[in-house]
């Protein structure tokens, strides 16, 4: 559930320059400490050949490539760039050796980002290292496909992949997190539900993942739309399953990770022919609930002091306060500039909390749907998720089902694992690119183990 700030940066295109031009030329790497983390900053200079620069800047700890910079130039030994639909500008001053340019990032605050020189060694061991993510030739059949989404209009793409014999074979449906995110639930490199789909196809079950609506080939607005919504693009994925020969349609279920997690239980209640859901990091209580907590939690796990994590939950409240009690998008959006100021950063995290997903999220409360689900249901959480806290979350889960009435669902906390089910030491957003493994073994053998003993393909429960 990707409720963190993307506060971004860079890719270029340069202004004309001085006779210095050479002197930049290189790769350079900083940090920016912000409040609640710190941000590995690195620029990219080149000189063209009409003798101009071009750079890139790489928001590193956020995955952030190639985004525009609308100016870049040096002369009189001074380095400056700037992002104007970002709010955001540099400048700084390169040093007598030419190995350090001290400055200032300013979007918003000033802060103080000194990029020391790269060495062709120190950029090549830089190169993002993801030794998980599947390469072909593969031993199962991978099939582009196409579905239509039980939403008017809207048609998702994806691939389904089908383990190798005869079938019909048991199958799942990936449900991704919040945003907007492709097939392979793509972050920071990692391509999580690839490798997912590969070790689950690779134990005997058929994988269906797709792009979200208005994401690569599925079509669809994202504009106004909900979880609900979202809901119905994944429930089309069972209508396009239960007519595939090669898949058992009393053997279909969905895997679900943080909002993915709260819309299959809402499947599984419409839809009683499916057959198990896994919910990974799935939520038990209502949104506010979630925020606050993962507030506190991505801040602790970043170093913040407690007044920081109090000030953030003050303006939290505020916030929430506001976007409850106004239903007009318009009115509410005067009142959260009021609080928050009116940076661009600013207006773009007004127009994310003021959005028709966003108001939903906040006081939709799972666990009425919870209580209605009967098939059987694995819940995961990581000891270590900052985002959806597992304290929080699993008792909840276990108490609706239990309420409920459920005979056939397990809870399990996972021993040092994140929200992305990473085996991790802090838990905080920033280690997500750090960390090279893609998803713990620990995780994919026990959803595996889980959906194949549900699914009749070993015994045991």
């Amino acid at each position: 559930m990707r409720f963190f700030s993307r506060w971004a940066c860079l890719l270029l295109l340069a202004a004309a320059v001085g006779a210095q031009t050479a002197d930049v030329a290189g790769s350079w790497e900083g940090v920016l400490e912000l409040p609640s983390a710190k941000l590995r900053i690195r620029l990219h200079v080149e000189k063209t050949a009409a003798g101009a620069l071009a750079a890139k800047m790489d928001s590193v700890d956020q995955g952030a490539m190639g985004i525009p910079v609308d100016q870049v130039s040096f002369a009189d030994g001074v380095v400056r760039w700037s992002i104007s639909r970002l709010g955001a500008s540099y400048e700084g001053k390169l040093n007598e050796a030419g190995d350090l340019i001290e400055g200032t990032m300013t979007q918003g605050v000033a802060l103080k980002l000194n990029l020391k020189r790269m060495s062709a060694a120190a950029v090549a061991s830089a190169a993002i290292r993801r030794p998980q993510t599947p390469k072909p030739p593969y031993p199962y059949k991978v099939e582009e496909v196409s579905f239509a989404s039980k939403a008017e209009g809207v048609t998702m793409g994806g691939t389904l992949t089908i383990p190798e014999g005869a079938g019909p074979h048991p199958a799942v449906i990936l449900i991704s997190g919040s945003g907007a995110q492709d097939r392979d639930e793509t972050i920071f490199s990692h391509k999580p539900f690839l490798v997912l789909a590969d070790h689950l196809t690779r134990k005997g079950i058929a994988v269906l993942r797709y792009d979200d609506r208005g994401v690569g080939k599925s079509t669809g607005s994202r504009e106004e739309a909900t979880s609900v919504d979202f809901s119905e693009d994944a429930e089309g994925g069972l209508d396009f399953l239960m007519k595939r020969k090669e898949i058992d349609a009393k053997r279909i279920g969905f895997v679900g990770h943080s909002e993915g997690g709260v819309i299959a239980p809402m499947i599984a209640v419409r839809r009683p022919e499916t057959a198990f859901i896994v919910l990974m990091a799935g939520t038990g209580v209502d949104g506010e609930q979630i925020l606050y907590e993962q507030g506190q939690a991505v801040l602790k796990a970043n170093g913040a002091s407690a007044e920081a994590i109090a000030a953030q939950r003050s303006i939290q409240e505020k916030i929430f306060a506001i976007v409850k009690a106004e239903r007009d998008p318009a009115a509410a959006a005067v009142k959260l500039k009021e609080v928050l100021g009116g940076s661009p950063a600013v207006e773009q995290s007004i127009r994310n909390v003021n959005s028709m997903w966003f108001r939903y999220f906040l006081t939709y409360n799972p666990q009425p749907v919870l209580e209605r689900v009967k098939c059987p249901v694995l819940a995961l959480n990581g000891s270590l998720d900052a985002q959806v806290v597992p304290g929080q979350n699993l008792p909840a889960i276990e108490a609706a089902l239990k309420k409920g009435g459920n005979q056939d669902f397990e809870t399990a906390l996972l021993p040092g694992l994140n929200h992305l089910m990473q085996t991790a030491k802090t838990g905080g957003v920033p280690e997500y690119n750090q960390i090279e493994e893609t998803m713990a073994p620990a995780a994919l053998d026990k959803m595996a183990t889980w959906l194949r003993r549900r699914a009749g393909l070993e015994t045991g429960r």
